[in-house]
């Protein structure tokens, strides 16, 4: 090669005229600006959807009251529903992994509250508690059986769905000769435990505000004084706080690097030294966790356990985690972004309800958003990264 030769290769090679040899410049030293950094980031289908959610809805149903205090309330409860099952799911989707059985986990955790409290008497305390023990094992049970066959997670978990949904059915119409359990509310009252996960906070202040007479601003009561929004539900508390493990777990902690590895490349990561068996049965565990809290805080809020509870709710679950930015072969996803797909969960539902719109058309909405999200996701990583 002649130096007369550079000038037509530099745009893409490094020369070394001394040693007469080509080289290419290395990927991982290439410096990306911020704007390109923020485009790789896997919340950004959750945070375009969520605008767009937002902007539809204060152009159809500002004026319906689903942005007053109590329309606020509403979608945020339905959102904290949808926010605590993705966390566990989105954690599990990025350690390469799926639970199928997460919506009859629901029904099943529920029915055991019913059973151990009311029908058996036991203190609402002991029947929490051992209900979350036994879920928790299921699920490490899952992740057991699918390290050690290699069945895919998708086969073993789908099992479980069908598993539990059957004991949820079989168990009280032996017991109780019926598939709804009441008189949970009532068992659970004055018990520890159960405000953990049925009670409100800040009434006091919500109070408040009622009695000075402000009401009109931040809430409309039946009487004065009375405040229709009287304190924020422990859904939505449990929500959060799980939502901040998640995201304080996968992005500050050397275990939330392992779950990354995990599902990344699990060969690769155990050559590192990575225990990718300990960290898929621990996301399967937390999966169990996390649909428990959602079951205990739904029968504490209806004060009555269901069979058919929980229904589908495994799909919507890996639906809003996707909308979140996480990959289904797993090793990239976010829990903000998880959360902001629960968020657009809970607005569309509520906002088609205030906009008087066919509730049908949930899951079309829903689909679509899925859809443009994927896409969306999709598009970006290949432009960033060269990817075809």
């Amino acid at each position: 090669m002649n130096k007369s030769s550079a000038p037509f290769l530099c745009k893409d090679y490094r020369v070394n005229l001394m040693n007469n040899k080509l080289s290419i410049p290395d990927e991982r030293v290439k410096e990306m600006s911020a704007f390109r950094n923020s485009l790789i980031r896997p919340e950004l289908g959750g945070i375009i959807g969520t605008i767009v959610v937002f902007i539809i809805f204060i152009f159809l149903a500002s004026d319906s009251g689903m942005f007053s205090s109590q329309g606020v309330l509403n979608w945020s409860i339905v959102s904290a529903q949808f926010m605590i099952i993705a966390v566990g799911a989105c954690l599990l989707m990025i350690a390469g992994e799926f639970d199928l059985s997460v919506g009859s986990m629901i029904g099943f955790a529920g029915m055991l509250i019913a059973i151990f409290g009311v029908t058996f008497g036991w203190p609402m305390w002991m029947a929490i508690l051992l209900t979350f023990a036994i879920c928790i094992a299921i699920g490490a049970l899952n992740g057991f059986i699918c390290i050690r066959t290699g069945l895919p997670s998708f086969i073993v978990t789908l099992a479980f769905l069908f598993i539990l949904r059957g004991f949820t059915i079989f168990l009280p119409q032996t017991i109780e000769r019926k598939t709804i359990i009441g008189g949970i509310r009532e068992a659970a009252e004055g018990d520890w435990l159960g405000a953990v996960f049925g009670e409100k906070l800040f009434m006091g202040f919500f109070q408040y505000l009622g009695d000075l007479g402000i009401i009109s601003v931040f809430s409309r009561g039946t009487r004065a004084g009375e405040p229709i929004v009287n304190g924020i539900p422990m859904l939505i508390v449990w929500a959060l706080i799980l939502v901040a493990f998640g995201h304080i777990l996968l992005t500050k902690t050397r275990f939330g690097n392992w779950i990354f590895a995990s599902g990344g490349d699990a060969e690769a990561a155990r050559n590192s030294g990575v225990p990718v068996n300990k960290v898929k049965i621990l996301m399967f565990m937390f999966t169990a966790f996390c649909a428990t809290v959602f079951a205990t805080c739904q029968v504490m809020e209806f004060g009555s356990a269901g069979a058919d509870r929980g229904l589908l709710k495994e799909f919507e679950a890996i639906i809003a985690v996707v909308i979140g930015g996480a990959l289904l072969t797993g090793g990239y996803g976010s829990v903000i972004g998880a959360a902001l797909g629960a968020l657009i969960f809970g607005v569309v539902q509520q906002g088609l309800f205030f906009a008087g719109v066919e509730s049908s058309l949930f899951r079309v909405f829903l689909g679509l958003i899925l859809l443009g999200a994927v896409i969306l996701n999709t598009y970006i990583r290949r432009l960033i990264t060269g990817e075809r």
